[in-house]
């Protein structure tokens, strides 16, 4: 039992959920301005994890001929058969499952949101089939955390926390544009429909420092929208420096992008974070 939790942990990158779940608890406090209560605490954690759980479980499985043919990915456990096909549509509906059970004791609206936002979810994998725009649907799913935590306090969708979405969706589309440049040449082989096998390296380079740049002038339209204060704009600023030093590293040598590229975007979630609730807290 161990090792199969193993394995499913890493079918799915399970720390990789660093990215979504700061933003998701960061539109909580901004929306409670301040505590929001242990009961929208653990249902937010919940359906976090458990949306991120369908999204990648469904892109392992029909991504698997795929990855079978990638020297990087072809020992996923979704290709060595340490997790089978059939496992991983039980996985895939058991957290669909639960991710609209809990949308459902959250409130009316997130209940109403839930299954649309499962389709958004599962649209990566189709779309990278068909369409180089598949790096937007994956920002967007992953700028779906930041509204999914605000209608869970509000019951509503301000306009604040639309800049705070579209700031995530181009953040996370910047950085697997950089992250793709690692397939670009299997992409190309293979006829997969990304951005760095379409434009090239250089373009793509440059396409992901333009999306980074969208990214911080949302987040500053999100910071004054939502009246914020000193440490919200210092925010900005260190996520700001956090991606230039990114796309420095990438830009030296994108072949070897490894873990510490994680790194450096795990932590400017948890920052962002930080700062913005001690904002919240300090004014309240």
């Amino acid at each position: 039992m161990k090792q199969k939790l193993k394995n499913f942990s890493e079918l799915v990158v399970f720390e990789h959920t660093i990215f979504s779940m700061p933003f998701i608890f960061l539109a909580m406090v901004v929306a409670a301005r301040g505590w929001f209560g242990w009961r929208l605490l653990f249902l937010g954690a919940l359906a976090a994890i458990s949306a991120r759980n369908f999204a990648m479980g469904v892109n392992r499985y029909l991504d698997r001929d795929i990855d079978a043919l990638n020297p990087r990915t072809k020992n996923r456990p979704s290709v060595d058969g340490r997790v089978s096909t059939k496992e991983m549509l039980v996985f895939i509906i058991i957290n669909g499952a639960i991710f609209i059970v809990v949308a459902y004791f959250i409130n009316s609206l997130a209940f109403k949101l839930s299954i649309p936002i499962l389709f958004i979810l599962g649209a990566y994998t189709l779309f990278k089939r068909f369409s180089a725009l598949a790096h937007i649907v994956l920002g967007i799913s992953l700028g779906l955390a930041p509204i999914a935590g605000a209608v869970a306090v509000l019951a509503d969708i301000p306009l604040w926390v639309i800049y705070l979405s579209i700031g995530v969706t181009f953040w996370v589309a910047g950085f697997d544009l950089l992250y793709s440049l690692q397939d670009m040449e299997f992409d190309k082989k293979h006829k997969l429909h990304s951005i760095p096998a379409k434009l090239g390296a250089q373009n793509t380079l440059n396409l992901a420092a333009f999306f980074h740049l969208i990214t911080i002038i949302c987040w500053y339209m999100f910071v004054k929208e939502a009246s914020l204060g000193v440490f919200s704009y210092i925010a900005i600023i260190v996520a700001a420096l956090m991606l230039f030093y990114e796309h420095y590293l990438v830009r030296k040598d994108f072949k070897k992008i490894d873990r510490a590229f994680f790194t450096i975007n795990g932590y400017l979630g948890f920052i962002f974070f930080i700062l913005v609730t001690l904002d919240v807290i300090l004014s309240g």
